[in-house]
């Protein structure tokens, strides 16, 4: 198993290549990547947060990007259901993975529930909404959560229905559709944009909608956001019902009834498209029944109840002519080939990730080696194979260090679990390693943390060189008289970075806590510890060795937290150093209490806790529903709970009895679904 600091490591640099990516895609219309080597960024992620259980709820995950903040060109508007990014599947091992992670949330014994495909079409997304029939806002993606009004540019496409007169139309109605360019009219403009998929954006961002006009832009609508009164039942039929009140639906688009279904349509569809006369990109399959949608709910970036399944990635051949070494904020020991550049789906690459010390032993890498790699969602590339046929004997193998470049010794962890050694080799100096530290703090001012505007990678480079930073509350006393006499740095830079660093003190409690970089805490988990803290003045008991194990004992009972994480928190909190650099950054900043939104729900500011399993839903929904209502779901017996919840099969006594001392409220099964249907 690869080293976990290096894991980290890695994961958060994908994600910020992915955002960066991003913002050229959804926000400039210009992107430099192919949508193959954007898509394989995110199936790296992807892959990585399967083979790596403790990244799958980090609060950077791809998990959590959809698109890219609106730009100051259009005014903003939020849509009134967000529009998230879909997960993605590479291969039939994926689907079923999906599959068996629907049932398990359902809590059916069923291998398969119907599903709807249809094709992934390589254009911009953007947003109908109809009040009455009549088309009142037209929306881009953005963020996901705030689209801009670009309702005059896609009143420019002619089969978009300007208004509904069928008497059975709901009242308020957001469509989902994807803008593109057919590749006929495309061949017409390619010398002024990239691709397809560009032109369209381009188009679609013209102030002037007669520019816009100009480019003759089409559309397939294929899903919706807020429908008030909602009457359908299937996905199927919400799209002929598309049809039949005027929308563009794609013709593609099929029922699949089993696995085999899905493999024989998506290699159908692959090998046609080149014979269509718009861009695809795979299948996007979605849970039919609309009902199981609603319970299958959304994570926080992508519904759970629809997946991407992606065509294949495309490969080139290089040699290697040196390996380097790396060194991550877990402290993760990283080799890199360093190839001759090659292009692989339209972008040149001059490097390819060797992961760690077993996989150069495993594919016998060697420097000088021919290789074949592949674009499969990370940063840089992964090599694939050696074509052992061409290898020189003037090839090297490559001796990997037994020392970080900081000249400790690393280590190679031993799994609590698995009692097995882990890959990759560490650092295990923390903070007195320099290149930790130093990435430690590139990771504390990213947007998904701190969010430093004008303190980037190149800035923390720089400062650290210098001495303006060496640890986290630097950052708040920096000498700035010095930053001055800087080539390039200004008074207005400066100014800039005083008050983005200013602005940089008041963050939510879950930032906080992914802001100060335990290993395997991402995103989603400082969420869920935070909820359980609710203040950083809770957060900061785990600094006191008295407190940490009962903690530790009642975070572990909560879903999303496994010994794996339980073990980060402890080994991190047992370092003095650790305790004094977040103490110390505390001291700087304004830590905002964790508050559980939906105030309307039935829930709402109630303490929850669930035992036993349910006939009717899996625990995983019942929690997701309880949150959803603005309950906080706890995974202990405490003072602190309001209600424990009681499933039919196998409740623990050990919990009854222990709520029964302590007074708290307990409702079955059954009244849990009578107080939701209520």
């Amino acid at each position: 198993m690869k080293d976990k600091k290096k894991i980290v490591k890695e994961y958060k640099e994908k994600i910020k290549e992915l955002k960066k990516h991003n913002k050229l895609y959804f926000s400039d219309d210009n992107p430099k990547i192919t949508d193959s080597d954007y898509d394989l960024i995110k199936k790296e992620i992807i892959d990585m947060e399967k083979q790596f259980p403790f990244l799958e709820k980090k609060s950077f995950s791809s998990s959590k990007i959809v698109g890219s903040k609106p730009s100051n060109k259009f005014q903003k508007i939020k849509h009134l259901k967000a529009m998230l990014s879909l997960s993605n599947a590479f291969n039939k091992n994926d689907i079923v993975d999906f599959l068996k992670k629907v049932n398990n949330f359902l809590n059916t014994d069923s291998d398969f529930i119907n599903l709807f495909a249809e094709p992934k079409i390589d254009g911009i997304s953007a947003s109908l909404t109809y009040e009455k029939g009549n088309l009142i806002k037209g929306l881009s993606r953005g963020d996901g959560v705030t689209g801009e009004d670009i309702l005059e540019n896609l009143k420019t496409i002619k089969s978009i229905p300007l208004k509904l007169k069928d008497p059975k139309i709901p009242n308020i109605m957001e469509i989902r559709c994807e803008i593109f360019i057919s590749k006929k009219e495309f061949s017409k403009i390619k010398e002024k944009f990239a691709n397809p998929r560009n032109a369209a954006g381009g188009s679609l961002r013209q102030k002037d909608p007669k520019q816009t006009s100009k480019i003759p832009l089409e559309y397939f609508a294929y899903g919706f956001g807020e429908i008030n009164p909602f009457k359908f039942s299937k996905q199927s039929e919400f799209l002929n019902q598309l049809s039949q009140w005027g929308f563009s639906t794609n013709p593609l688009s099929r029922e699949l009834k089993s696995i085999n279904d899905i493999e024989k349509h998506h290699s159908e569809i692959d090998n046609l498209r080149s014979s269509l006369n718009y861009d695809i990109d795979g299948l996007v399959l979605k849970v039919n029944d609309l009902n199981l949608q609603k319970r299958l709910g959304n994570t926080s970036n992508s519904p759970r109840w629809a997946i991407a399944y992606k065509f294949s990635a495309e490969k080139a051949v290089t040699k290697i002519k040196d390996i380097i070494i790396q060194v991550g904020r877990t402290g993760a020991i990283t080799p890199v080939a360093k190839v001759e550049p090659v292009t692989v789906g339209g972008v040149v690459v001059s490097n390819a990730t060797l992961h760690n010390e077993d996989e150069i032993t495993r594919k016998d890498i060697r420097i000088g080696d021919t290789i074949e790699i592949q674009r499969a969602g990370d940063v840089i590339p992964q090599v694939l194979k050696v074509d052992i046929s061409k290898r020189s004997i003037k090839s090297k193998k490559f001796k990997f260090p037994k020392n970080c470049l900081c000249g400790a010794v690393t280590k190679k962890e031993v799994s609590k679990n698995t009692k097995k050694e882990d890959a990759v080799r560490r650092c295990t100096k923390g903070y007195d390693c320099k290149f930790i530290a130093r990435e430690k703090l590139k990771h504390l001012v990213s947007k998904e943390a701190l969010n430093i505007d004008g303190l980037g990678k190149k800035v923390i480079d720089q400062f650290w060189a210098l001495h303006l930073i060496k640890e986290p509350s630097n950052i708040f006393n920096l000498d700035y008289k010095k930053i001055k006499e800087l080539e390039g740095w200004g008074d207005l830079s400066v100014k800039n970075l005083q008050q983005a660093i200013e602005k940089s003190k008041n963050l939510s409690l879950d930032r906080f806590i992914y802001s100060i970089g335990i290993r395997h805490i991402g995103q989603e988990n400082a969420k869920i510890i935070a909820q359980f803290f609710s203040s950083v003045k809770e957060f900061t008991k785990l600094f006191q060795l008295k407190y940490r194990k009962k903690i530790l004992q009642s975070l572990a009972e909560l879903d999303g937290i496994g010994d794996t994480q339980i073990q980060s928190i402890n080994n991190f909190f047992s370092k003095d150093q650790n305790i004094r650099i977040v103490s110390n950054l505390i001291s700087h900043l304004n830590v905002i209490d964790f508050i559980v939104k939906n105030s309307e729900g039935k829930f709402f500011n109630r303490r929850l806790m669930f035992t036993g399993g349910f006939k009717r839903m899996s625990r995983s929904e019942a929690k997701s529903i309880a949150e959803n209502n603005g309950a906080k779901v706890l995974g202990s017996i405490s003072k602190k709970l309001d209600i424990l919840v009681v499933g039919d099969s196998k409740p623990k006594k050990k919990k009854i009895d222990h709520a029964k001392e302590l007074k708290i409220r307990i409702i079955t099964e059954k009244e849990w679904n009578d107080i939701l249907n209520s």
